[in-house]
């Protein structure tokens, strides 16, 4: 009797859905550095740029991240809505290039105002890159190994904030200067849109697709389904009643891991740094370290749950992210006064609260068909920010008010039962093709 041996998922693959797969991860790991910076140097170029700020750090500071997730918002949803019309690779290649502009420009603002305007016009070309990754890497990757290459994806963001934490490890010694040189760091990923733009293919589902559109363009007796080619794509993904659905699920669900990481676990650095400080140690080294051993977890995290969910299925494992989410929240912010013990649980807690953002990547793509998914991923990655660039302003005031961060923590982190609630109300997708 012969022997029949299953080839290892990985195999089956060739070329140019690896370079799919490193052009999306390696995108979002400048995001992810991008982003990591101002969280780490916000403090010290607040303090620089707007003196006046020092009683009142946290508050401003909030400020600042949520200026930069409100242009996150508008630029992401823009984003999605150009790739479904003018392709992945092209949309991905414009996103890096601008966003590395805006980043180096960072590193010269004279004041708080300059600032603040920077930052908001980095997130709106940050936002654009995440949707059509996603859906350059969905649409050419098969059924059985598309939430792998999801995680895969979505580590990049991890590496990108592991970089930066270890990056700021060594620039932060070298002056008042140093939160410039973290930015000026940003301009790099420029270099590596010439290889994207020689190496990296386009989505056939979307040539595909947008044939289709063109060619039921000339027409005027259309069927309905054919009408949701020619319509808005961001109108058709709020109109169609099942669209909607989809989305105001996933919209949901986007709120709860967006606000509730962004209004707790960008505080991670500046809390252990506190706690080092209290002990006598050095609260700027303590900071880095605690945000490397975090985004460390976070990188294992994501890659996890996209193999958990091949394997048990979407539900499950993201419900599984959101109630560990919950749990470790208080673990750490609360309950925990040892410093070494925190910075153990550093692991842990980034492992769920910033490695649950690969649901989104693995189960979005899998909500839409190819002509909306880039608009719908990205809208629900994104629109999410309107609302969850609330969480650091809420968060920093409770924090300025009851001078800790405990309480603020665990108070934000009681989001996470909404995404429980979501969960099961989602359809199961594991294994089917994705929506032509």
């Amino acid at each position: 009797m012969t022997e029949v041996r299953e080839v290892a998922w990985y195999r089956s693959l060739d070329r140019s859905k690896w370079r799919a797969l490193v052009a999306a991860n390696l995108g979002w790991l400048f995001d992810g550095f991008e982003t990591y910076a101002l969280i780490l140097t916000a403090g010290v170029a607040l303090t620089q740029l707007h003196p006046e700020a020092r009683g009142d750090l946290p508050f401003y500071i909030g400020l600042t991240i949520a200026m930069t997730l409100l242009g996150w918002g508008f630029g992401g949803i823009l984003g999605g809505v150009v790739a479904d019309y003018l392709g992945r690779r092209k949309v991905l290649l414009l996103s890096i290039t601008l966003y590395s502009i805006f980043t180096g420009l960072s590193a010269f603002a004279w004041n708080w105002e300059s600032f603040l305007v920077l930052r908001l016009l980095t997130g709106v070309t940050l936002g654009s890159e995440w949707g059509t990754g996603t859906s350059l890497v969905a649409e050419m990757w098969p059924a059985h190994a598309r939430a792998k290459a999801a995680g895969l994806m979505q580590c990049g963001l991890g590496l990108g904030f592991f970089v930066a934490s270890a990056a700021w490890h060594f620039i932060a010694p070298l002056g008042e200067n140093s939160w410039r040189y973290m930015f000026l760091l940003g301009v790099l990923p420029a270099l590596f849109a010439l290889w994207l733009r020689r190496s990296v293919p386009e989505s056939e589902k979307w040539s595909s697709a947008a044939s289709r559109r063109e060619e039921l363009r000339s027409r005027s007796d259309l069927t309905e389904e054919e009408r949701t080619y020619t319509r808005f794509t961001l109108r058709q993904i709020l109109a169609d009643p099942k669209m909607r659905r989809l989305t105001i699920l996933g919209s949901i669900m986007s709120m709860v891991t967006t606000l509730a990481w962004w209004g707790i676990s960008t505080w991670v650095p500046a809390y252990v740094g506190g706690m080092a400080e209290a002990e006598g140690h050095t609260a700027s080294s303590y900071a880095s370290t605690a945000g490397m051993i975090y985004n460390a977890g976070a990188i294992a995290g994501y890659i996890a749950l996209g193999f958990a969910a091949d394997r048990f299925g979407r539900k499950p494992t993201v419900f599984v992210y959101f109630a560990a989410s919950l749990l470790m929240t208080p673990v750490l912010f609360l309950w925990t006064s040892d410093l070494t013990l925190v910075l153990v649980l550093c692991v842990v807690n980034g492992f769920f609260t910033l490695g649950q953002y690969t649901w989104m990547p693995v189960w979005l793509p899998e909500f839409y068909p190819t002509h909306l998914r880039a608009t719908g991923a990205a809208f629900v990655f994104n629109a999410a920010r309107f609302i969850a660039f609330l969480g650091p302003l809420l968060a920093g005031s409770i924090i300025a008010a009851l001078g800790g961060y405990g309480t603020a923590a665990t108070v934000v982190g009681l989001i996470y039962v909404l995404g429980m609630i979501v969960v099961p109300f989602c359809p199961e997708t594991r294994g089917r093709a994705l929506p032509e």
